[in-house]
């Protein structure tokens, strides 16, 4: 059943703020409680202890009333462990929004997923921006429950959407944005972990072929079972002594016994792989009441709603099939157990598990595709939300017809503290193409290189952007910003610069005019080379639609923007000493720039100059 529609602040961490208070005053009389029932388990089990002794002494009170303490005692013990799921549910809850505010506070670095499996060295863009890693735009937004949601994310960030679905992904996240309880109950159902399960291993499971069995196999095993189960009673209710019983059983344990071993030589493959889906889907629980949590959810937003029939296989909820998958899997499990192993030739426990699963495997098997993906966007697009709801000020992008583009008003880094943080504009496009910047060190270069690029993903994969105003078009996204050599691999700085440029050059073969961001263009040679070889790069990016920037120490670089005409300009960042101290403005000014650092910073450490 939904909630009520939400009444939210229009001030995020007020509003955190005023649930962690109410949180904290559902927690004072649920741990009272919780100590209450504690104390009367204590006193229970003593006196239960005496009133069993006693009854067990007494000739005048019958031996049943044993059972009274007990299940007494299992009444309490179900009371307590709910009362210690609600204080545990409140605790995580109050977590979930002390993070938020963290995250509003920009004090969230280093807390949450990083995202370190997504990254590479290879990949055009990850590495020089921070998307992975501590303090990186995924674990700011990354508040995903499931791997599958992990997964769609840092997906979304390495490679640009298609227009259409970057709408359809901002209306989504305008629906969620102010879903502060879905969000809260995601955070708290479940274990208090991310789930282990992998979801290609689940896959890959679910598309394999099943090994169902016939009819007639699994029919015999279920009335071998049934004739061993009746021959135990039987053999109970007549007397162990009695020929008849022990006759009967005798039969029953035979024809078992030889059936066994005819299972064992001849369908040992169903329990094979029964086992493999063990192995695949370790986590099932989690993702179970994270697709009911979203499946009960009344949405508005296309997309969502979309997500949520997709979320439908014959009218059947996924979360109840997946759950369902849980406990078989709980169950196979469950052979380990001594009383269950003594058991299981009789019964064929373990065999019709396997049967079960199977049969599972084959009629749901086909949907696990789409439902993981689904699930993984929909958690994708709450993280989504969670951010644009915490950071108010952001704006959604808007995409222009003409290309390439890239015009940001009031724009800057969305990982640097707002209140540190320095707003610039700017403007590129096919009549001004190549912005060269040059500026002292420290004077923040590389973090406006890094601040285009970032607001260019998070616009492409369907999130708000740091900036009062941001229009662009389609683009693909180069940068090399941070660069290394390679001592094992044999490469220097230089040749793994140079090949940073040769990837960014291929990537203006693809269907998207390409955004490169490069700094320091081949700071690894020499001024003359570097000069002649910059602006070879430069007329190659410019000649193939491209548009960007470059940044440069070396002012003879600053020269290139004149072989370009009107379609290149020089800009700058300054910086000025006041009481014998460095001063930053981080604002980015037309034109080249007349001031420099290097000896003034190699004094200020001790260095004689």
């Amino acid at each position: 059943m939904n909630r009520p529609p939400e009444t939210v602040s229009c001030d995020p961490e007020a509003e955190y703020r005023r649930r962690i208070e109410l949180l904290r005053g559902k927690l004072i009389p649920l741990k009272r409680r919780g100590t209450f029932l504690g104390y009367a388990k204590l006193g229970l089990l003593v006196l239960g202890l005496v009133a069993i002794i006693w009854i067990i002494t007494s000739k005048h009170v019958s031996a049943y009333w044993i059972v009274a303490p007990i299940l007494l005692f299992i009444f309490l013990e179900t009371l307590h462990e709910r009362v210690s799921r609600a204080i545990d549910r409140v605790a995580r809850a109050t977590a979930f929004y002390e993070r938020g505010i963290a995250r509003i506070n920009d004090q969230w670095a280093g807390t949450g997923e990083t995202g370190d499996r997504f990254a590479s060295a290879t990949h055009p863009y990850a590495r020089d921006l921070d998307l992975f890693g501590i303090g990186s735009l995924f674990q700011l937004l990354c508040d995903a429950r499931t791997r599958a949601g992990e997964e769609t994310l840092a997906n979304w960030l390495l490679a640009p959407a298609h227009t259409d679905e970057i709408r359809s992904r901002n209306s989504a996240v305008a629906d969620l944005r102010e879903r502060i309880d879905l969000r809260e109950d995601l955070a708290v159902l479940g274990a208090d972990l991310r789930t282990g399960l992998r979801p290609d291993s689940l896959v890959a499971w679910a598309e394999s072929e099943p090994a169902i069995a016939p009819a007639f196999t699994r029919l015999t095993a279920a009335i071998l079972s049934a004739a061993w189960i009746a021959s135990f009673f039987t053999w109970i209710a007549w007397g162990i002594a009695d020929p008849r019983s022990f006759g009967r059983v005798t039969v029953v344990v035979v024809v078992i016994t030889i059936a066994n071993a005819w299972f064992g030589r001849a369908h040992s493959r169903w329990i094979e792989a029964a086992q493999r889906a063990d192995a695949s889907c370790n986590g099932l629980p989690l993702l179970a009441v994270v697709m009911a949590r979203f499946e009960m959810e009344s949405f508005s937003a296309p997309k969502l709603s979309g997500l949520q029939t997709q979320l439908r296989t014959e009218g059947a909820r996924p979360s109840r099939s997946i759950a369902r998958l849980g406990r078989l899997l709980s169950f196979l499990e469950s052979n380990r157990n001594m009383i269950v192993g003594l058991i299981d030739p009789l019964v064929f426990y373990t065999l019709q598990t396997s049967f079960a699963i199977e049969a599972w495997h084959g009629k749901f098997g086909p949907s696990v595709r789409e439902w993981i993906a689904a699930i993984g966007e929909m958690e994708a697009l709450s993280s989504l939300a969670a951010y644009a709801h915490e950071h108010p000020n952001d704006v959604f992008p808007e995409f222009a017809a003409e290309s390439p583009c890239f015009e940001a008003e009031g724009f800057t880094h969305p990982l640097i503290p707002a209140v540190r943080a320095i707003r610039n504009d700017i403007h590129l496009a096919r009549n001004l193409g190549l912005m060269i910047i040059s500026g002292p060190n420290m004077a923040g270069k590389s973090t406006f290189l890094r601040a285009v690029g970032l607001n260019a993903v998070l616009a492409q994969c369907g999130a708000p952007v740091r900036a009062r105003q941001l229009r662009l078009s389609p683009l693909n996204v180069a940068a090399s910003v941070c660069v290394l050599d390679s001592l094992q691999g044999g490469i220097s700085r230089f040749y793994a610069e140079i090949l940073r440029v040769k990837l960014t050059l291929d990537l203006t073969n693809g269907p998207s005019p390409v955004l490169f961001l490069l700094d320091e263009l081949l700071g690894g040679t020499n001024s003359h080379d570097r000069r002649i070889g910059a602006e070879s790069i430069v007329k190659n990016l410019l000649d193939r639609g491209a548009v960007g920037m470059i940044t440069t120490h070396d002012l003879a670089l600053t020269e290139i923007a004149r072989s370009f005409g009107n379609c290149a300009a020089n800009f700058h960042f300054e910086d000025r000493v006041e009481n014998g101290q460095l001063r930053f403005d981080y604002r980015l000014s037309p034109g080249v720039v007349q001031t420099s650092n290097a000896l003034q910073l190699m004094r200020s450490i001790g260095i004689e100059i």
